[in-house]
């Protein structure tokens, strides 16, 4: 009778199996990633929204009405993300269309939200207490995101 010795391992058709679904599997997160990373700053952005829009409340509740500049704004806007590089008091009020550069926050008094395209911001004629804050965000090719008051 003759035995046969086997030797313990891995083919090579194994271990290149192996490698293809561990490759397939980083494949798929790194695609993922970006898109991930892009939902995660716009809901920072919207976030931010929120929270200069209580800014302009807080502000023209503590002064009779009165709607703030960018700098008198500054100091009751104070948690906002990295993700929102500047906060901009439109002095337009009324209709118009609103284009900003991403991280860019725009507060307009006298207006509430229109329609909103890949490339502009509608605003609306409203009453001299409404408001707007309206940003830039980077999924659907840039589409706007406004808050009225």
């Amino acid at each position: 009778m003759s035995t046969q010795k086997k030797e313990k391992g891995f083919t090579i058709i194994e271990v290149v199996l192996v490698l293809a679904i561990a490759g397939l599997i980083f494949l798929m997160v790194f695609i993922a990633l970006p898109a991930l990373q892009r939902n995660q700053r716009d809901t920072a952005r919207k976030s931010d929204v929120g929270s200069v829009a209580s800014g302009v409340a807080a502000y023209t509740g503590n002064n009779r009405g009165t709607f703030p500049t960018t700098d008198k704004l500054a100091s009751y806007v104070t948690d906002v993300s990295d993700n929102t590089t500047s906060i901009v008091v439109s002095t337009r009020s009324g209709a118009q269309d609103i284009t900003a550069a991403d991280g860019v926050v725009t507060v307009t008094q006298g207006t509430t939200c229109g329609d909103s395209a890949v490339d502009k911001q509608s605003l609306l004629k409203g009453s001299t207490r409404a408001f707007t804050v309206v940003t830039k965000l980077e999924s659907g090719g840039g589409a706007y995101f406004c808050q009225a008051s």
